[in-house]
């Protein structure tokens, strides 16, 4: 006898199942109310972060003929200019503040990167007696308030001749006590596996911290990069105690100017705070990709 097999219909597919699952970053589905308020969450905190950017930029860009103070606000100028920034320009020299600025922040993010890759792996690397002791000395560095200590760092800038010097600015902010224990975390995460074969393979401390080590921590050195660069180009409070040539005056003292002579000039105002922004959101559209990675630093993938 012939056995007749049945070939069961397909049912119809159903709504729920036409359509499409998302899901979070652990594999769970995520119904779409929550997705829509987790969007709308997100679009509120870009709106309160982001928002005053953009209306300053705006204001940068509206010519002296619009109302900046109308009501309804309007955002978008009505003809766009950049005359604001020439202002800037030739009321100050923006640009040789600029310039400042920039020596000071590269040279703060050289010195950090350097000094803070190198004091992290001595804490989480080496061995030897007092690093327990040292690494709280840099976490008790970070209670400090810097308004604290400023009296005696400007003592100790006049005792070795570097007042009104761009070496001066730079020096007290050269090694973070923060960047330190970023990198020290960051190398701690690093299984001793991989130093132990560099080790038999006959490799010095140098070779283990240059060729190994800080390789896998490239990420924590942006996101160091990136805190170091910021400090420097924002500090306004130590370049003003130090420095007294306006030539040597760095970016944030100079708009400290021309916010007080412009005070009623909100365009004039707006472009210098554009200017200083600028490098800011260069650098980190630049290291990006690095400063996400340094959330998980000193994983392995197989």
């Amino acid at each position: 006898m012939s056995v007749l097999e049945k070939v069961r219909p397909e049912r119809p597919a159903t709504a729920a199942a036409r359509e499409p699952r998302v899901t979070d970053e652990h594999g769970r589905r995520v119904r779409t109310g929550e997705l829509v308020w987790r969007y709308l969450l997100l679009l509120a905190v870009l709106a309160l972060t982001v928002g005053p950017f953009l209306w300053q930029l705006s204001t940068s860009l509206k010519g002296p003929t619009e109302d900046i103070y109308g009501s309804p606000p309007r955002f978008l100028p009505a003809h766009p200019t950049l005359h604001n920034y020439t202002r800037v320009a030739d009321t100050i020299p923006v640009w040789d503040y600029a310039l400042n600025s920039l020596k000071v922040a590269a040279a703060n993010v050289v010195t950090n990167c350097v000094g803070s890759a190198l004091a992290g792996y001595a804490l989480a690397r080496l061995r030897y007696r007092g690093r327990r002791v040292t690494t709280l000395v840099f976490v008790l560095a970070m209670l400090v308030p810097v308004e604290g200590i400023v009296i005696a760092q400007f003592t100790t800038m006049r005792e070795l001749g570097l007042n009104n010097t761009l070496i001066g600015v730079v020096l007290p902010g050269a090694i973070g006590a923060m960047n330190v224990l970023l990198m020290r975390n960051a190398f701690r995460n690093l299984p001793y596996e991989i130093e132990e074969a560099a080790y038999v393979d006959g490799a010095n401390v140098w070779q283990r911290f240059l060729r190994v080590a800080l390789p896998s921590v490239k990420g924590t050195v942006a996101v160091v990069a990136i805190f170091a660069f910021m400090g420097a180009w924002d500090d306004f409070l130590w370049p003003l105690i130090v420095l007294s040539d306006p030539s040597k005056f760095t970016l944030t003292i100079g708009l400290d100017y021309l916010h007080g002579t412009f005070a009623n000039d909100e365009r004039l105002v707006a472009a210098g705070t554009v200017i200083a922004v600028a490098p800011l959101i260069t650098l980190f559209a630049c290291l990006q990709r690095y400063f996400f990675r340094g959330v998980g630093e000193g994983a392995v993938k197989g």
